[in-house]
């Protein structure tokens, strides 16, 4: 098993629409087009989607180390509103620990502006995932 199809077993983000683009160690980029399910009552695209983008390009990069890493906080910034095309996630992690990882992670739109800007900390339980560590 790879990262990537233990990544598939987050259901919520599949049905979203999210997909990996590459991972590495501490490292991940992930995309979601913008579809009308995304958009809210304003017609741009729902806060609650471009943070499950984040989220799994964090999940991507904490979890590259094979030891289940669980988001313990994180919080978003909103800066730019979008209403269709792509957007990517590029997450990399500024902090691992044995314990603790600390990652950032910045949307952008298809034109490499920014959207916004997500932090997230993850809590390493003892649990090794069925796939190598990406080294």
């Amino acid at each position: 098993m790879t990262i990537n199809e233990f990544l598939k077993g987050d259901a919520f983000a599949l049905f979203s629409g999210v997909e990996l683009l590459e991972v590495g160690n501490g490292y991940a980029k992930a995309r979601m087009e913008i579809k009308p399910m995304h958009l809210n009552g304003g017609g741009v695209c729902q806060g609650g989607a471009i943070f499950t983008l984040a989220d799994l390009a964090f999940a991507a990069a904490t979890n590259s180390h094979a030891r289940l890493t669980l988001s313990i906080t994180s919080c978003i910034n909103f800066f730019k509103a979008e209403s269709k095309g792509f957007l990517y996630a590029e997450a990399k992690e500024v902090f691992s620990h044995k314990r603790l990882a600390n990652c950032e992670v910045r949307i952008t739109n298809e034109s490499d502006e920014l959207i916004a800007t997500f932090i997230g900390t993850g809590y390493r339980k003892e649990t090794e995932l069925p796939f190598s560590a990406i080294e």
